[in-house]
């Protein structure tokens, strides 16, 4: 809806200072105040069946029974409002409905003031400054509480019972604990379904990441209906295939590309990196395990005389049959050979990621 320049014109004509438009008691307060109580007076007359002043059809008893004060919290500070009555104690507004004391991005404000980490107290005293609205330390407390069932509801529901594929990484972030911002943990389990679809399973906090926290992460997904993996894609973390191994014995362990690109071009020149990472891009984008060999050999000829380390790097992981590189080209598509999935910085690839043949096993 656009609102016609003559219209604001005319609602400023006796503003003579600008301030005046959202002061206290100011022009958007009191343009908000209007537009409420107008819009439940057209709720109250669809109600009735006729409008305020208008004559009323024979046999309809109900009829308006004056207003009653109610106080609302919003973005532009408490606004007092008249909310109409019918006399039967029918009418149900939809705009502001019964019982309900705040406008609608309110209670979002106060939860971004807490995801930040500021307590209660500073909450209250923020909302005070910002928006001149008096809340008690009980009201912030419930709109968190509220928001944190429904947290806990998402972090215990049910899993499919298998996922082809599973990316897991772990993020270092910045928590408020204690008055202090300290460094913590946060561990992201993302699956791939049966038809493709990505999904979040879970994210966890700890004070660091360690094979340890990783098992207790897929004994929680066991413990929620995974039955199985097919592929886990993840970083060169020590201990973490074998974690995996524990609980999902069949589950083929993929390490990220990304990672292991970066850890080879660790060694090497500035000058040389582009060079190289053309080359290894020829072993990962390789279509079967013998022509990876090939151009691993090609690469060895090539770079061993001054990287010698990273052949040997790409050497183990032949040897630990990569899915990546060992399985046929038709089963490894999408997410998984572009490897562009960057969990760790909430880059993923737009493309749908197929299902692994059952013939993986």
């Amino acid at each position: 809806m656009t609102i016609r320049p003559e219209l604001i014109d005319e609602l400023l004509k006796e503003c003579s200072d600008p301030r005046e438009v959202l002061a206290e008691g100011g022009l958007i307060k009191q343009l908000t105040k209007a537009i409420i109580e107008r819009c439940l007076e057209t709720e109250l007359d669809a109600h009735l069946g006729y409008p305020k002043h208008g004559r009323r059809e024979e046999g309809t008893a109900n009829v308006r029974n004056g207003s009653s004060r109610k106080k609302l919290k919003g973005a532009q500070g408490e606004i007092e409002i008249a909310v109409p009555r019918d006399r039967q104690a029918s009418f149900e507004p939809q705009l502001i409905q019964k019982h309900q004391t705040r406008l609608a991005g309110f209670e979002d404000k106060i939860l971004a003031l807490y995801a930040r980490g500021m307590t209660t107290r500073d909450i209250q005293a923020q909302v005070q400054d910002l928006y001149g609205v008096e809340v008690s330390p009980t009201f912030i407390s419930n709109i968190t509480e509220a928001v944190m069932d429904e947290v806990r509801q998402w972090q215990n529901r049910p899993l499919d019972s298998v996922y082809p594929i599973i990316y897991v990484d772990c993020l270092v972030v910045k928590v408020r604990e204690n008055q202090r911002v300290i460094n913590k943990a946060l561990y992201l389990a993302l699956g791939v379904d049966m038809e493709g679809q990505k999904e979040l399973l879970g994210m966890w906090i700890a004070q660091s990441e360690g094979a340890k926290f990783w098992l207790s992460v897929f004994t929680e997904l066991q413990h929620r209906g995974v039955k199985d993996l097919f592929i886990a894609c993840v970083d060169g973390l020590t201990g973490l295939p074998e974690a995996i191994e524990t609980l999902y014995p069949q589950t083929r362990v993929q390490l990220c590309m990304v990672h292991l690109v970066r850890n080879s071009l660790k060694y090497v020149s500035y000058k040389h990196r582009k060079e190289v990472a053309t080359d290894l891009k020829l072993i990962y984008g390789a279509a079967t395990e013998a022509e990876a060999q090939v151009y691993l050999e090609l690469f060895a000829e090539k770079w061993d005389r001054l990287y010698s380390t990273i052949s040997k790097l790409w050497r183990a992981r032949l040897l630990s049959r990569d899915p990546l590189i060992c399985l046929p080209r038709r089963h490894s598509q999408g997410d998984l050979h572009d490897q562009r999935h960057r969990v760790g910085q909430h880059v993923l690839t737009q493309g749908d990621a197929q299902s692994p043949d059952f013939s993986l096993r």
